[in-house]
């Protein structure tokens, strides 16, 4: 007996505890044969045995007594403790050995204890971290193919509790049906093999199935073989990918039926990336025309200065609103804009939103206006002061709508004054000795300060305020 790693108690078959050895003397935490106790009796009185469902035994159903009454139990796995102690100090697996001489009655018992402690608590702990685990997660017994463990992360997936899952085949809910690769998990998990990561459809109870990602790995649950199951969900990752689709696409189908005119140009460069119907429209260009090209590329605009300062613009403040521009189209008369410009991502990548909206017509009629006021205001002596006011203002004139011609630089008032000349810009660029693109940089930087859109309209302006001479033959 000193020798046994298991601890062995000899009882009497009165109940007298007669030996026990080193071993079961450790595994129930004393030193000495008598404080295990004189009797049976003694040792129901000193120690609170429970099943590992932490119910606990009565007298009679004790390892010590039920021998006593002649009743074998093989491997009693029971918790013990010394009484007063709530919580248990060592799990024994228990059974029984009767001995005797002639092959009558029997002359002493025999208990042979086992210490399980360390095993169950390590079986406890992965317990524990098993159902705190927040990753979904169960446990196949691959002897059975039967589920034995299911935690709650799981149970949470599925929508159904754990005792609705635990216990049943894997043909029952079969997680491995719709899995990528299938014969090649299956073949992986009849070897008890790890399994790699692979997409699957998850079965539900009610029928339905969930997106996720699933991986086996081979582990032992009192020592048998097993499979241990870690799943992620896919679904909400599914689903906002279908909702990105839907938005993209009602996004999509707006800015095609959108009645302005509007591009989305990519940065830095500003190439086209798309067009709508009403872009085309307006600039005569099929998308395919337009595309992958810069509006250099087309002569968009018939002033590439100002092109430029709107895209540094957008570049510092992240957008421009309302500028006044002039848009080229590939066949027809130049069209009057106004254009409003907006930085955006776009799957990702930064891009300009451009918005363009022809306002052609409404100028031609501001012309007409300021033409009929022009015809009468030239012989308006019939005229009330205040109505001359009043055409002036309307006209454009009046000393608030307009700024005065002190703000002007010195170069845009020589510009100005050769315009009035009747110079064009190349005849201006060289009697400034200046670059023809410099020269029409100041005239569209002079048109938007004076508030006009055309030569004829600057000179009006000008020559009401003594600036520049006759025009010249």
């Amino acid at each position: 007996m000193a020798d046994l790693s298991a601890g062995i108690i000899l009882v009497d078959p009165s109940g007298v505890i007669i030996n026990a050895n080193a071993a079961a003397l450790r595994m129930h935490g004393i030193k000495k044969l008598d404080e295990l106790g004189a009797t049976a009796d003694d040792y129901c009185q000193r120690f609170c045995l429970r099943y590992r469902n932490h119910q606990r035994l009565s007298k009679r159903e004790y390892p010590i007594m039920r021998m006593l009454a002649g009743e074998s139990f093989p491997d009693l796995v029971v918790e013990v403790a010394p009484i007063g102690i709530n919580e248990p100090r060592w799990t024994h697996s228990v059974h029984d050995v009767v001995m005797d001489e002639d092959g009558g009655d029997a002359d002493c018992f025999a208990l042979v204890i086992q210490d399980e402690s360390e095993r169950y608590d390590a079986e406890a702990r992965f317990e524990a971290m098993f159902q705190a685990n927040p990753a979904p997660a169960l446990i196949l017994r691959l002897s059975d193919q039967r589920f034995i463990r299911v935690n709650a992360g799981f149970a949470e997936l599925c929508g159904c509790s754990r005792d609705a899952i635990e216990g049943k085949h894997l043909r029952d809910m079969d997680i491995l049906a719709h899995a990528e690769r299938q014969a090649h998990v299956a073949e992986r998990l009849a070897g008890g093999k790890t399994i790699p990561q692979v997409e699957a459809e998850l079965p539900l109870p009610d029928g339905s199935t969930r997106f996720v990602i699933l991986a086996g790995q081979p582990i032992e649950v009192a020592e048998q073989p097993c499979m241990l199951f870690t799943f992620a969900d896919l679904d909400p990752r599914r689903k906002a990918e279908s909702a990105l689709r839907a938005s993209e696409h009602r996004s999509t189908t707006i800015f095609q039926m959108a009645p302005v005119a509007m591009a989305v140009t990519s940065t830095p460069e500003n190439r086209f990336v798309e067009v709508n119907e009403a872009f085309s429209r307006l600039t005569g260009r099929a998308a395919h025309e337009l595309v992958g090209r810069v509006a250099d590329d087309i002569q968009l605009w018939n002033d590439a200065g100002l092109r430029c300062s709107i895209e540094e613009e957008i570049e510092k403040r992240g957008g421009v609103r309302t500028c006044d521009v002039r848009v080229l189209p590939k066949q027809d008369e130049p069209i009057d804009c106004l254009v409003s410009a907006e930085a955006v991502d776009v799957r990702g990548e930064r891009c300009v939103l451009w918005l363009y909206q022809d306002v052609t017509a409404r100028r031609h009629s501001e012309l007409e206006l300021v033409e009929a006021i022009e015809a009468v205001m030239k012989d308006a002596s019939w005229f009330s002061r205040s109505i001359m006011d009043k055409l002036a203002t309307l006209r454009g004139t009046g000393p608030a709508a307009i700024p005065a011609t002190g703000e002007l630089s010195r170069r845009e008032r020589e510009v100005l004054e050769l315009l009035c000349e009747g110079l064009d810009d190349k005849a201006i660029a060289a009697q400034l000795e200046l670059s023809g693109n410099t020269i029409r940089n100041h005239v569209s930087r002079l048109y938007a300060k004076i508030g006009v859109n055309r030569r004829s309209a600057a000179v009006i302006w000008a020559r009401e305020r003594g600036i520049g001479g006759k025009a010249r033959a």
